[in-house]
């Protein structure tokens, strides 16, 4: 398929650069918080409750390094919205950029969510600012349909679910609790908590997202599907008075 030629293409290219920084990001289901079994049987000193009773819950956004096998792992108990994704990009490089001082260019490996999608203007509108203030390039490379499962972060999500499997998480304290202790290839992953409330539908209107579509670079043959985003034009079009 040449969806998945192209993106092993793009992933090989950045993981043998210096100056490219490869990152996959994708949000597990929601985690109902509870004091019920899951997987029917408790492995904690509590007892569990045999149904999921309750409209609590948190959700994890993963981010994985894969070139150096690392994993921060951002929880909100809000909506995974396109501006909670971008929130939680700016907190990782605003905090980790020293660490790469050669980056030029970031990968991003995602599935072609709703939130997350190339077409999706808030998101958009996001991701440009993020290119502008950090001065770096942005490219998106989407896994195509029933192929997320190779989006490298979703091996994450099934170590994680073992881990905690049999657990009883009846607190955000104790998911949290839970994520910190399991380990992926011999290392503990950065736990965040996202305390920010967000709002779902915010949406460009199609003049303003015109404006957008101008500056972004979408492959000439899969589109939607792989996207270059250079901070000069994202810079020239949000912060104008300055260029």
């Amino acid at each position: 398929m040449l969806f998945l030629k192209k993106i092993r293409q793009v992933n090989e290219e950045a993981d043998n650069r210096a100056d490219v920084l490869r990152l996959s990001l994708d949000a597990k289901n929601k985690v109902k918080i509870g004091q019920f079994s899951r997987g029917g049987k408790s492995y904690a000193k509590i007892k569990a409750l045999d149904h999921d009773f309750g409209n609590e819950f948190t959700t994890p956004q993963g981010l994985f390094i894969p070139k150096l096998d690392e994993v921060q792992i951002y929880f909100t108990n809000s909506s995974v919205t396109a501006n909670f994704i971008v929130d939680i990009l700016i907190q990782f490089w605003a905090n980790n950029q020293y660490r790469f001082p050669n980056v030029k260019k970031i990968v991003l490996n995602q599935d072609n969510g709703p939130e997350c999608k190339s077409t999706r203007t808030q998101f958009i509108k996001r991701i440009c600012e993020f290119a502008g203030k950090f001065d770096i390039i942005v490219y998106l490379a989407y896994y195509p349909p029933y192929h997320s499962k190779y989006n490298p972060i979703e091996r994450v999500w099934g170590v994680l679910e073992q881990h905690w499997n049999g657990g009883v998480l009846d607190s955000v304290d104790a998911v949290l609790k839970y994520a910190q202790s399991m380990k992926w290839k011999g290392k503990y992953p950065e736990i965040h908590l996202n305390v920010n409330k967000y709002k779902t539908g915010i949406r460009l209107d199609k003049q303003t997202m015109g404006a957008y579509e101008k500056i972004i670079e979408r492959d000439k043959e899969l589109g939607n599907w792989f996207v270059e985003i250079k901070p000069e034009k994202c810079k020239k079009l949000i912060m104008p008075t300055l260029w």
